[in-house]
């Protein structure tokens, strides 16, 4: 069977939904905070991704694990612990997107000199 070929130029092309779930900030952070320090709790994602609403955390954990990204491990105990982790697919991604957010952080002082520079233009 031949391997199927992906473009995401292409419009139609399912890899650019994927591009979409990647290349989001939240499900970015999540991908780096659980690459770098391990599988965590719900609340413990929520206290280190500051400013995310629950609404988002959870819809940016179920997009990351249908697209098998992460894993959801359920611990029956009193109250359930729900763990999330990287999946090997997962751990994949963690270098470019820890490399684009060391990226962002290094550069942020040439970006915000850049749009002042802009707005001072359109004014």
């Amino acid at each position: 069977m031949e391997a199927q070929t992906f473009d995401a130029f292409s419009a139609f092309c399912p890899s650019r939904r994927l591009l979409d779930t990647i290349g989001d900030k939240w499900a970015s952070l999540v991908i780096v905070a659980l690459g770098l320090e391990g599988p965590k709790r719900y609340s413990e994602l929520a206290a280190r991704i500051d400013g995310v609403s629950q609404k988002m955390l959870t819809q940016t954990l179920r997009g990351l694990e249908r697209d098998g990204l992460l894993t959801r491990t359920v611990t029956p105990s009193v109250p359930v612990r729900v763990d999330y982790g990287l999946t090997p697919l997962g751990l994949s991604l963690l270098d470019p997107i820890r490399h684009l957010k060391e990226w962002a952080e290094a550069h942020m002082p040439e970006v915000d000199a850049a749009r002042a520079v802009y707005d001072a233009r359109a004014q």
